[in-house]
């Protein structure tokens, strides 16, 4: 049994590496306002389109599994993927490449709404968590390698029919296709939709369970912190420390990406090992100190410090707290899953509310945005099931 889980299991996590496609969208914006010679407000139009499009499309797409099934949603997720990752060929005028992007947002929203439940149709119980985490691994390897990938293809390094750092859409549509064939060619035994389908209303009336509703302020606070420690970090060393430079400042995100993908890679094994609430005490513990350290460090030590925690801490909430939401209306995890992901929005509103608290009182103004989040996550420790 476990051997066919694990067959299974295979391209799901093609799939997941497909889900960090989405990533590629801050190399390739730069690279977009370079080429074109766009401004920053114009450039930044890319990226936000990922976020607007989880607002848009989650709940519809929780409804649409509930009609051709959680399998045939991912499958059409990496169609449409596929599609975007093709038009950046054809040319790189400022339409095609707001198609390129829209679409690519579209597919990400179809795929963490689907690609999440899809795995509770193989795993079952207290194994999902880590297996959601062990997925956000794999997802994290394609966010790692798109930079290079792009900045290799730039510099000539994979000199592919001259296409330069758009060689990166090439190398991802073709693992694409690949994670496409093999999904298709997988049995999935999925339960059947309980009841009717699903209106809008009755979707978000799921919002009146109480750990539903935490479990998405939750997932708001996760990826608000993920967001904002991104675009914070570089901007804390700078202002802290006047004779850091951008160049060097910029290496606290890097830092940060390499604890988030450790955190990912061992707390699939620790959620296996140890008891779900204990080990997320202790991540939003880590996280308590990281905020501490980001409000009063001024030392380079003790911000990178900080970072690290921040990293690792926050690396699996979003695991934990999707599969509490999931396991706690196992009849409805589709219209569940729309939700949750529908969270993913406060990758949106944690930045714009930190930029107005920075403008204000400073960096430290950014970071006590963030630690509202990690208070409520504090308070959240008690609804994680053991």
């Amino acid at each position: 049994m476990k051997s066919n889980k694990t067959i299974y299991l295979i391209p799901v996590m093609f799939c997941f590496f497909a889900m960090g496609f989405v990533d590629l969208v801050g190399i390739a914006s730069n690279y977009v306002k370079e080429d074109l010679g766009l401004s920053d407000s114009v450039a930044n139009i890319f990226p936000s389109l990922v976020f607007f499009w989880f607002l848009i499309f989650s709940v519809p797409t929780g409804m649409l599994m509930n009609r051709i099934g959680r399998k045939n949603t991912v499958l059409l997720s990496l169609i449409v993927t596929a599609i975007s990752l093709v038009l950046p060929l054809f040319g790189e005028s400022f339409t095609l490449m707001l198609i390129s992007f829209s679409l690519l947002g579209i597919g990400n929203t179809l795929m963490q709404t689907s690609l999440n439940p899809l795995i509770s149709a193989i795993i079952r119980g207290d194994n999902l968590a880590s297996t959601l985490t062990f997925g956000q691994f794999i997802k994290a390897i394609a966010s790692f390698l798109a930079p290079y990938i792009a900045m290799w293809g730039a510099t000539g390094l994979i000199p592919l029919f001259g296409m330069g750092w758009r060689v990166l859409f090439v190398i991802y549509f073709v693992v694409g296709v690949l994670a496409t064939v093999l999904l298709l060619l997988t049995p999935i035994k999925e339960d059947a939709p309980v009841g009717q389908a699903s209106s809008f209303g009755d979707c978000f009336k799921l919002l009146g369970k109480p750990i539903v509703l935490l479990s998405f302020l939750g997932i708001m606070c996760h990826v608000g912190i993920d967001v904002g420690t991104n675009t914070t970090a570089p901007k804390i060393l700078m202002e802290r420390i006047p004779e850091m430079g951008l160049n060097e400042a910029a290496f606290a995100t890097s830092l940060y990406f390499i604890f988030r993908t450790a955190g990912c890679l061992t707390g699939s094994f620790f959620l296996r090992v140890m008891n779900n609430r204990t080990f997320f005490a202790i991540s939003v513990v880590m996280m308590v100190l990281s905020m501490l350290g980001m409000f009063f460090g001024t030392s380079k030590a003790v911000l990178y410090v900080a970072i690290a925690l921040v990293g690792y801490g926050n690396s699996n909430i979003f695991s934990i707290v999707f599969s509490q939401a999931l396991l706690s209306v196992p009849e409805r995890q589709n219209e569940v899953s729309g939700l949750m992901i529908m969270g993913l929005f406060g990758g949106t509103v944690f930045p714009l509310l930190m930029g107005f608290a920075s403008d204000s009182l400073g960096q430290a103004g950014a970071v006590g945005i963030m630690a509202v989040g990690v208070v409520y996550l504090l308070y959240y420790i008690n609804k994680v099931r053991h």
